[in-house]
């Protein structure tokens, strides 16, 4: 018996980092890029580790680049942490499992420490399997925070759901993360939107080193969460251009909202400590005529052009600087 799932990288177009914040985003897949995990029926519960997870090197040189690219921690953590939250929730709602095990793998193609969201397509693709193994349905809707509470509450990775939504629905998803629905059943709303009403859009990503989004985020959580009005106002800033675009895109404008990814990046320099490398970016990226912000957390960002020769305009700009640009498959 051999089972496989996958799930997508994915892009914040708008709105985040809000989503941790009770705000709103909108969010959609990069099907260049993807997280696989295959499950082979076994005599035990092994989880087999990959590249990633490797400890032994050539050199001691091999080994710092591999952490400066890497960082220190690869998938078993994450699937391990799955694994003991699935049982946990099945334990919870009174679902029996069976007791044969299992040998599970992964591999990702999700460039790492760049704000594509690889930790949470890793653990999205896990779930799936394991939901397949054991005959286990979790509701779609619940599907985002059980992912959330594998990294933030097992692993204490600072995240928000976002990331969880857009890999478990796929497409292209517009969700409002009310505080009150969120407190009363456990999720927000989340509304499909058509691909086809997004303009031209590409991705740029640092192929050398970024940082992970427990660094990106330490400082404004707890901001946040001691009401510093700087942070709680820009929170609401950024759910305010989510929902201008969602409405933009809708009424058929979806050329329009370039603006709103500027005025989100902005605002996001505004209160947070940005490597200038990644602020770089995306001055390049305006320099060639295009729009941008940041796609995650930093190391990668999503932007919108006007016409080929933009496109153009920004391969030139970016090359021979460490990073790759490309147009991304949603559907």
């Amino acid at each position: 018996m051999a089972i496989e799932a996958s799930a997508y990288a994915r892009a914040g177009l708008v709105g985040n980092p809000s989503d941790g914040y009770f705000g709103k985003t909108i969010s959609f897949v990069i099907r260049e890029f993807s997280a696989k995990v295959t499950l082979f029926e076994a005599r035990d519960v092994e989880i087999v580790p990959s590249f990633q997870d490797r400890s032994k090197y050539p050199t001691v040189r091999d080994l710092v680049d591999d952490v400066r690219l890497q960082g220190y921690y690869g998938g078993i953590r994450l699937m391990k942490a799955t694994i003991r939250k699935f049982v946990e929730y099945c334990d919870a709602h009174g679902i029996g499992l069976h007791d044969e095990g299992f040998s599970i793998r992964y591999r990702s193609t999700i460039p790492r420490r760049v704000g594509l969201a690889g930790s949470s397509a890793l653990v999205t693709a896990t779930l799936r399997c394991l939901m397949e193994f054991y005959d286990v349905d979790i509701p779609r809707q619940a599907q985002p925070g059980f992912i959330l509470g594998v990294e933030r509450d097992e692993l204490g990775i600072s995240a928000g759901l976002q990331d969880r939504v857009i890999q478990v629905y796929e497409g292209c998803v517009y969700m409002d993360f009310d505080r009150e629905l969120l407190e009363s059943r456990g999720y927000g709303h989340y509304e499909e939107l058509d691909p086809a009403l997004l303009p031209p859009l590409y991705i740029a990503y640092r192929t050398s080193l970024a940082e992970g989004s427990e660094v990106f985020h330490n400082t404004i959580r707890q901001r946040w969460m001691d009401g510093d009005p700087e942070v709680v106002q820009a929170m609401k800033d950024f759910a305010s251009y989510a929902e201008e675009v969602r409405r933009l895109l809708l009424a058929g404008r979806g050329g329009e909202i370039g603006p709103w990814l500027d005025r989100n990046f902005d605002r996001r320099r505004s209160i947070y400590t940005i490597d200038p490398h990644n602020v770089e970016m995306v001055m390049r990226a305006r320099s060639a005529g295009a729009y941008a912000k940041f796609a995650g957390s930093g190391g990668a960002i999503v932007g919108t052009y006007d016409s080929e020769e933009t496109y153009q305009r920004l391969l030139e700009v970016f090359e021979g600087t460490d990073t790759a640009v490309f147009k991304p498959t949603i559907l």
